[in-house]
């Protein structure tokens, strides 16, 4: 069982050996094959890529890789993760028992990759009622070296701060960045294949750039409390492509709800 008091004190806790090798084998497998099958030109709907601005030249198309989005609801083995038992007992102990996954990516952080600066995800997530919870799953190890994951223990009580947009070039498109708070005392989250974190929307986190020669695999689910309203389009006036609401825990068992609402990108 999660450690609800820890993300109350702390606003993440860390699963260490969640998910089997297998599986992390077959995530990473599938998102390759995805990768390939959109660069020959096939239609890879409703899931999308996003290379990696800060690479390019004549390589394998996963070489150019930063994230795929939208693979919880078509792709089998992403779907099955996010629907696990284990996984959503995890999360309805932070959020409570009706949950819909809203948001799910696929971050290769590939060697010269950059990283995000430091943000809160709430800040892409303009809804009626929160916290919502990421789950991030180390695919291969996470490292100093390799691009982690950054948090600052306890920022979750912190409301949404201002932003400023990346100015780095090479920058993400959506990447933006808190500059009005002082982040003594974060610290790097550093995991081993398989561990899960859970964090809070409100959490301010970052990840550094990956300096390494091993790319920094990583899988993410977004989660929110069921009847959550969207208000993307009263905020920004549009609605981003990268959010798929999906019902995976009901009282009364599950029916086929489709809400096609606003998001935003999210941690690098």
């Amino acid at each position: 069982m999660v450690d609800a008091a820890a993300f109350e004190r702390d606003g993440f806790v860390r699963i260490p050996g969640f998910a089997e090798p297998d599986v992390l084998r077959a995530m990473e497998a599938r998102v390759v094959a995805l990768a390939r099958a959109s660069d020959a030109g096939e239609d890879i709907a409703p899931s999308y890529l996003v290379p990696e601005p800060a690479l390019s030249g004549d390589v394998p198309p996963e070489e150019r890789l930063s994230k795929i989005f939208r693979v919880h609801r078509s792709e089998p083995v992403f779907r099955d993760f996010c629907m696990r038992d284990d996984l959503l007992d995890a999360v309805a102990a932070l959020i409570g028992d009706e949950l819909d996954c809203f948001l799910s990516q696929f971050i290769f952080k590939l060697p010269g990759a950059l990283g995000q600066p430091w943000h809160q995800d709430a800040f892409y997530f303009p809804f009626d009622r929160g916290p919502q919870v990421g789950v991030w799953l180390a695919v291969t190890e996470a490292r100093e070296d390799n691009g982690p994951l950054w948090v600052l223990p306890g920022s979750h009580r912190e409301p949404v701060h201002e932003v400023v947009r990346d100015q780095r070039e090479h920058a993400n498109f959506a990447y933006v960045e808190i500059v009005d708070h002082a982040m003594d005392g974060a610290v790097p989250v550093l995991m081993e294949p398989g561990d899960l974190l859970l964090f809070h929307s409100h959490l301010m986190h970052r990840s550094t750039d990956n300096g390494s020669t091993r790319r920094r695999a990583a899988m993410v689910y977004h989660y929110a409390a069921a009847g959550t309203v969207d208000q993307s389009q009263e905020k920004w006036g549009f609605t981003p492509p990268n959010v798929d609401w999906m019902a995976v825990r009901r009282k009364g068992g599950l029916r086929d709800e489709t809400r096609a609402k606003a998001g935003g990108t999210l941690a690098g």
